[in-house]
C-alpha cells in the first residue's frame, strides 16, 4: 500500500515513453492521481489547475536547463517537493539543484524499485512539512487567540524570563509604568528598570519565584505615582515551566484595588451568584469570573462533580454584557450520542426518519446569550468536529440544510473529566480543547476548602428547615467536626444532600451526630477538637463565627451496626426509593453514581 495513494504527483519529462512508465509503475502501485507533462507550459498550465504533492521532472526540457526550470517551477507556486532527473550526471549541477531546493538528483536509468523508493521518501517529507506547516499555523491562532486576551484584561500583567528580562507587557502593564515612572514612552528591558514601589514589588515577587519555583500568593502594595496619588495594588507571581519542566520564567499580575471596596462589595456571607463560600480560594474563582465574565471569550470550567459548574456558568453568564439574552444549558452527557448533534444544531424536517418537523437547535436558541455545554468531555469525534467548526466560523449547517446559519453566541464548556489527558490517548481533539480552553476557570474541590464547610452548613440549614417547615437552627459541634473530617467526593451536591437528609432524619432543633450517615460519624474521634466553639451547644444558623475551641472530651455514639452494614443498608434504602435506578439513588444519597457503583461493589451489593 503507498504512503499516500491520493497524493497528486507530476510527472514532467519530454520523452513519452518515460512518462508512460513513470505513469503506469506509479498506478499499479495504487497511487490514483499521476499527472504528466510534457513541457513547461503544460507543467504550469496543471499547476494552476492542481496542488501537487510531488514533481519529478527531467533536469532539461524544451532547452530549459536545471536552474531555470527549478526556478520557473517554484515561481508558478508549486512548493512541494521536486525530484530531478539527468541522463547526463553532474556533481557541480547537482549541487546547484539542491541549493534552489530540490528534494533529490537522481540519474537515468530508474527502475520500478528505485521509482517507488524515491516516491515513497519524498511524499512522506511532504507529509511532514505539511504537519509541520499545520502545527505553526495552530500555533500562530493560539497565539494572536493569548495575545487577545492579553490585551483585553483590566489587570496589569508582565512576564519575564529567568534572568528578570522583560518578554512581554500589556496595555495595562504599559500605562502604569508611565503613571509610576512619568515618561509616557518608557520601555524598560529589564525588572530592575521599573520605577517607585511598583518596580520593587514586582522585583520581590519575581526574585521569590526564580528562588523557590513556587508561586508567590496575592499581597497589597501601597505605589506612589508621579502625581503624588497612592494606589492599593495587588500583586500575585507565578512560575512558567516549559513542557519538560524546566523552570522558563514568571509572570506578574497586578490589580488596582483601591476603589475594589467601592465598585465591588462582596456578601460577607459569601453568597456570589448563587454560591455560598467565604474561602480564599473561591474567592479568587469569584475574582476570575467577575473578570472573565466581561470578555466575551470562550470558557472551560473544570472541577469534580457536585463543585458547581453549572454555577459558575450562570455566574459568568450574568457578569457578562450579554445577561440580558438566554442562557441556553445542555447535558451532553444526558443527551444520546445519536440525538445530541440534532439537539445542538437543529434539523429540517425530513432530514432524518421521525423529523416530522423542523427543529431550532441548543445553538440557535442561545443566539445573542451564553451556550452551555456540560459534560464536554463525553460527544463523540463527529460532534467534536463540527463543533471546531462552529467556533471557528460561528456558523453552522441544521442537520438536512445545505444554507448555513450565522450565529453571535458565547460558549461555555464544562466537564470533571481530564481532557488533557483524553487529548493524549487520542479521544478529544487537541485543536478543539485548546479553543475551548481560551481561559480555565477550575472550581477547587469542597476538601480542599473545608473552612468554607461551617458557611455552607448553615446556609443549608436554613434552607431545608424552612422548606421542611421545621424548626432547626443549629448543629451540634460534633456533627459539625464530622462533616468537616469527611472528605466529600461528591462535594457541595454531597454535602446539600446530606444536611437535606439530616433535615428529615432530625427530631429536634439541632443536628446531631445520629442525624447522619455512619461514614460520616465514624470520622469523629472520642476526643476531638472542636471547630466552633468552646462548648458542645448547637450552632446558630446566623451570626459570626464562633472561635476554635479547647480539647472538649466528648464521648463517642455508640452505633448498633458496623459502618459496612450501616451504608449498605443506606443504600439499599435509597435503591428501593428510586425502584432500582442506580442514578436517582445516588442523587437521594448525595453522592456521584460512579461513588455509588464503588461503594456498591465494595459492599458486595448486586
Amino acid at each position: 500500500m503507498p504512503v499516500s495513494p491520493e497524493a497528486r504527483i507530476l510527472i514532467v519529462d519530454g520523452d513519452e515513453s518515460i512518462r508512460f512508465t513513470f505513469q503506469r509503475f506509479l498506478s499499479r502501485e495504487g497511487y490514483s492521481n499521476v499527472f504528466s507533462a510534457s513541457s513547461v507550459d503544460e507543467t504550469l498550465a496543471l499547476a494552476r489547475q492542481h496542488t501537487f504533492d510531488l514533481v519529478i521532472c527531467d533536469i532539461m526540457l524544451e532547452g530549459e536547463n536545471g536552474p531555470d526550470l527549478l526556478k520557473k517551477i517554484r515561481t508558478a507556486g508549486i512548493d512541494c517537493p521536486v525530484v530531478m532527473i539527468t541522463g547526463s550526471p553532474d556533481i557541480d549541477s547537482a549541487t546547484e539543484m539542491l541549493r534552489l531546493g530540490a528534494f533529490d538528483y537522481i540519474s537515468k536509468p530508474i527502475n520500478k524499485k528505485m521509482l517507488l523508493r524515491l516516491v515513497s521518501q519524498a511524499l512522506r517529507h511532504r507529509a511532514l512539512q505539511n504537519e509541520k506547516n499545520r502545527l505553526l499555523s495552530e500555533n500562530e491562532k493560539f497565539r494572536r487567540h493569548l495575545e487577545a486576551v492579553f490585551r483585553s484584561v483590566q489587570d496589569a500583567i508582565i512576564s519575564v524570563d529567568r534572568h528578570l528580562s522583560i518578554i512581554q507587557v500589556n496595555e495595562k502593564a504599559e500605562q502604569w509604568i508611565a503613571d509610576f515612572s512619568g515618561e509616557e514612552s518608557s520601555d524598560p528591558k529589564k525588572l530592575i528598570d521599573l520605577p517607585g514601589e511598583f518596580g520593587s514589588a514586582c522585583i520581590e515577587d519575581a526574585a521569590k519565584v526564580v528562588e523557590s519555583g513556587a508561586e508567590v500568593k496575592e499581597h497589597r502594595v501601597e505605589c506612589t505615582t508621579t502625581e503624588g496619588s497612592v494606589r492599593l495594588l495587588s500583586f500575585n507571581a507565578a512560575p512558567v515551566f516549559e513542557e519538560h519542566g524546566a523552570f522558563n520564567g514568571v509572570v506578574i499580575v497586578a490589580r488596582d484595588v483601591t476603589t475594589a471596596a467601592v465598585t465591588r462589595s462582596r456578601d460577607p456571607q459569601g453568597i456570589f451568584h448563587g454560591f455560598v463560600d467565604n474561602s480564599p480560594a473561591m474567592q479568587e474563582v469569584f475574582n476570575l469570573i467577575e473578570n472573565v465574565g466581561q470578555v466575551d471569550t470562550t470558557v472551560l470550567i473544570t472541577g469534580e462533580s457536585g463543585t458547581g459548574k453549572e454555577l459558575a456558568a450562570e455566574a459568568l453568564h450574568a457578569e457578562s454584557p450579554r445577561s440580558a439574552g438566554p442562557l441556553i444549558k445542555v447535558d451532553c452527557a444526558s443527551i444520546p450520542e445519536e440525538l445530541l448533534e440534532s439537539e445542538l444544531f437543529g434539523h429540517k424536517k425530513g432530514a432524518f426518519t421521525g423529523a416530522d418537523r423542523d427543529r431550532t437547535g441548543r445553538i440557535l436558541q442561545a443566539d445573542k446569550g451564553t451556550l452551555f455545554l456540560d459534560e464536554i468531555g463525553d460527544i463523540s469525534s463527529r460532534l467534536q468536529l463540527r463543533l471546531l467548526r462552529f467556533l471557528q466560523e460561528r456558523t453552522f449547517y441544521p442537520v438536512g440544510r445545505d444554507q448555513p446559519v450565522h450565529v453571535d453566541v458565547r460558549v461555555i464548556t464544562a466537564t470533571n473529566a481530564d481532557l488533557q489527558e483524553k487529548v493524549r490517548q487520542g479521544v478529544f481533539r487537541e485543536d478543539l480543547y485548546y479553543r475551548l480552553r481560551v481561559v480555565e476557570v477550575n472550581l477547587p474541590p469542597l476538601r480542599a476548602r473545608q473552612e468554607s464547610i461551617p458557611l455552607l452548613v448553615n446556609h443549608f440549614i436554613s434552607r431545608f428547615s424552612a422548606k421542611l417547615d421545621r424548626e432547626i437552627n443549629g448543629i451540634s459541634d460534633q456533627a459539625l467536626q464530622a462533616l468537616i473530617n469527611y472528605p466529600w467526593p461528591g462535594n457541595v451536591r454531597e454535602l446539600q444532600h446530606t444536611i437535606e437528609r439530616a433535615c428529615v432524619m432530625c427530631t429536634g432543633i439541632t443536628l446531631s451526630l445520629d442525624c447522619f450517615s455512619s461514614d460520616i460519624q465514624h470520622t469523629i474521634t472520642p476526643h476531638f477538637f472542636s471547630p466552633l466553639s468552646q462548648s458542645a451547644q448547637p450552632v446558630p444558623t446566623h451570626g459570626r463565627d464562633h472561635q476554635v475551641s479547647q480539647n472538649i472530651p466528648v464521648p463517642s455514639t455508640p452505633t448498633s451496626q458496623t459502618p459496612s452494614a450501616d451504608q449498605a443498608d443506606e443504600i439499599l434504602q435509597a435503591l428501593d426509593q428510586a425502584d432500582g435506578n442506580k442514578s436517582r439513588a445516588a442523587k437521594l444519597l448525595g453522592i456521584d453514581r460512579s461513588t455509588l457503583y464503588r461503594r456498591m461493589q465494595r459492599l458486595n451489593l448486586s
